[in-house]
């Protein structure tokens, strides 16, 4: 069993940063495909980005390509989203979650674990 917790969440205003982090607890993420989504109100969660086991091999949704990276570190078994140029529709609740798949997939299917996620509200 994995255990998630999100953290790094808060309050920017637009076009500011901010760096989500993933600590896992239970297991190490060494074999894990590592995810980030978010859900904002009244809307259904999206893929925001993804990373295999290694770190070779990411996956970005279209709207937040160039502005947000993902990021794993292996020794520390978490999980980083840097936020950067955040716009005020990408209020949103975000999750970490994890996959035993091998590829940085977009399909929320495919992953296992999700944490309890953290709240990122962006002003205008």
């Amino acid at each position: 069993q994995v255990q998630l917790v999100e953290s790094g969440g808060g309050l920017v205003q637009a076009g500011g940063s901010l760096r989500l982090s993933c600590a896992a607890s239970g297991r190490t993420l060494y074999s894990y495909v590592m995810g980030w989504f978010r859900q904002a109100p009244g809307k259904e969660r999206e893929f925001v980005a993804a990373i295999n086991w290694n770190a070779d091999s990411t996956s970005y949704a279209d709207s937040v390509k160039g502005r947000f990276t993902i990021s794993r570190d292996l020794t520390k078994n978490t999980v980083n989203l840097q936020m950067n140029s955040l716009k005020p529709e990408e209020t949103a609740v975000y999750y970490c979650a994890a996959s035993r798949g091998v590829v940085a997939t977009a399909m929320q299917s495919n992953f296992d674990y999700w944490g309890q996620g953290t709240q990122v509200t962006v002003s205008s």
